[in-house]
């Protein structure tokens, strides 16, 4: 593995790169757009900004074809081993989690991965927005620990 670590290191910042440009370019990382996505109750009155739907549905292809292509390959080009989620239970935690993040992406209209591309551009209160992710983060694990042995046992 030590032999893959310059590729693998340089394979993930050039992809995250592309990430924060794609999040940038599809203005993902503009809040006032992603809250017109989230406002259905606007679509009688024409504004509903549905521009976001492509953004996704183009990430879904795109993802699609990735994963097809990287099931026909024994591992990645730079790793030993392909790292699939180790946990496949729906459960409710997940859906409590997923229930949350979503109240939390319609109340401020970023999420985590735009927030953290944004602080290229520093916008302002973006640091309330951070302060408070990682806090909750912090809470909720101290809270509801993983119990990571446990669920993975609960997935056999």
């Amino acid at each position: 593995m030590a032999n893959l670590k310059l590729p693998y290191l340089a394979t993930a910042a050039l992809s995250g790169a592309l990430f924060g440009a794609g999040l940038y370019v599809s203005q993902m990382v503009d809040p006032l757009k992603v809250l017109r996505f989230l406002d259905f109750g606007a679509i009688p009155a024409g504004g509903w900004d549905p521009s976001l739907a492509f953004v996704m549905g183009a990430a879904l292809i795109v993802m699609f074809i990735a994963v097809r292509l990287g099931k026909r390959r024994s591992a990645p080009l730079f790793d030993t081993a392909f790292h699939e989620p180790e946990y496949r239970k729906i459960d409710r935690r997940l859906v409590g989690g997923a229930a949350l993040f979503g109240i939390g992406w319609g109340m401020a209209g970023i999420c985590p991965g735009p927030a953290i591309s944004l602080i290229a551009f520093l916008p302002d209160n973006l640091w309330i927005f951070l302060v408070a992710m990682f806090a909750g983060s912090f809470a909720g694990s101290v809270i509801i620990p993983s119990g990571h042995a446990r669920r993975l046992a609960d997935a056999q």
